[in-house]
């Protein structure tokens, strides 16, 4: 009898497993399409580079508040609410670009859809650490892996479709798909307790003690540590993909089209990359590993923007894909383990608090492409590899502190 309620639990907690790595799925679908329709999207709601940047600013410098909010109770006995809440804002977010015929209406719906994103997408990550909280590094791996295949199936889609609004509404549909598997765990009892509540159960928890616990942990060099690389690595992730199509319409004169096909080779290498770090990280060191890709970026990306050929260019973004994979994935995962009994305000509390100041940074890039030139503000996100070379500790210095 009890072997076959363990059976019985494991199979349910695996299914739901998949559940959550679906959610991952669809959100890295609707950004996999966005960025490959940025050029397209630019000309109908004619914006400019200093848009382009607000665009991800406003939104998620506002989203850092309210995720705090979801961070803090998400750990408690919140968790599912938010979840569910959060689903419901996803889909409204989707569906108002969809219909968007202004940048101010387009904002909006970025608005909305980041603390959504923040709710439905990240607390559904931080369930997934808590369910196997001795496998961190290897379930972020295989999270990766399915948003990598979103990002992949949403440029792909487009590029097949190449009608934004209607992505949009695909994405709505496939959102409600997901947040009604989920409501249907939550009513039938099927979803693990990790997905009802955190941690903090404890009848005398509180808001205000759980914002005091999560800023206590901003005082430990290591979770400061782990938190600034994470911000920097995303320099050569989301944000360079955010400017790479807009970097083959408007530096290298290309169309939209192989524009698209640019944002697809980097993506579709990048998923390879993912795939393959999921064995890999059950034999090798995943910051040796990260050390290693990061010396290789930081001399494949110079390489990349120098060269005039179109064809060395994809080949050199394949590669910059290829060894991309498992920066995200490592450096959360050493996140969730330095903060094993925090998941939830790990990612959406303190996270935000230091993520406040990296949101500027695409502002930043697009500010400087609206002055100097895109092709200039690209030289910028060297700074990623820079930063990791820097701060990934050695393995026997890390086994000192």
């Amino acid at each position: 009898m009890f072997r076959k309620s363990v059976m019985r639990h494991t199979r349910r907690m695996t299914l739901f497993m998949f559940v959550l790595l679906v959610i991952e799925f669809i959100d890295e679908f609707v950004f996999g399409m966005h960025h490959a329709a940025t050029p397209f999207i630019r000309d109908d709601l004619g914006m400019n580079y200093d848009q382009i940047g607000l665009l991800f600013t406003i939104p998620n410098t506002i989203a850092i508040f309210i995720e705090m909010i979801f961070g803090i109770w998400g750990d408690g006995k919140g968790r599912k609410w938010i979840v569910m809440g959060s689903g419901v804002g996803f889909v409204i977010a989707c569906t108002l670009s969809a219909i968007s015929k202004s940048f101010g209406m387009f904002l909006l719906s970025f608005i909305l859809f980041f603390p959504s994103s923040g709710g439905f997408v990240t607390l559904s990550q931080a369930i997934l650490m808590d369910i196997e909280p001795n496998r961190h590094q290897q379930n972020m791996a295989r999270w990766t892996f399915a948003g990598s295949l979103g990002v992949v199936g949403g440029s792909i889609v487009f590029g097949i479709w190449g009608d934004w609004r209607a992505m949009f509404v695909l994405c709505a549909v496939l959102a409600a798909g997901a947040l009604s598997i989920v409501i249907w765990h939550y009513a039938t009892g099927k979803a693990p307790q990790e997905a009802i509540q955190g941690s903090n159960d404890d009848e005398d928890w509180s808001f205000r003690e759980g914002l005091k616990d999560a800023l206590s942990q901003l005082r430990r060099k290591e979770v400061l540590r782990w938190y600034t690389l994470l911000e920097f690595s995303d320099l050569m992730l989301d944000i360079l993909l955010a400017y790479l199509a807009l970097y083959f319409v408007d530096v290298m004169g290309k169309t939209e089209t192989e524009a698209a096909i640019a944002v697809t080779v980097w993506t579709g290498i990048g998923l390879i990359g993912d795939f393959l770090l999921i064995p890999l990280l059950e034999r090798v060191n995943g910051l040796t590993y990260l050390r290693f890709s990061a010396g290789l970026t930081f001399i494949i990306y110079p390489t990349f923007l120098l060269v005039p050929s179109l064809e060395i260019k994809l080949i050199l973004l394949g590669v910059l894909g290829f060894f991309n994979a498992g920066w995200y994935s490592i450096l959360q995962g050493q996140i969730y383990t330095t903060l094993p009994d925090n998941s939830a305000s790990a990612e959406l509390t303190i996270g935000n608090i230091v993520g406040f100041f990296g949101g500027f940074i695409p502002l930043a890039v697009g500010m400087v492409a609206e002055r100097a030139g895109l092709d200039v503000a690209m030289w910028l996100l060297l700074l990623g590899p820079i930063a990791l070379l820097i701060g990934i500790p050695r393995q026997r210095k890390m086994q000192t502190e």
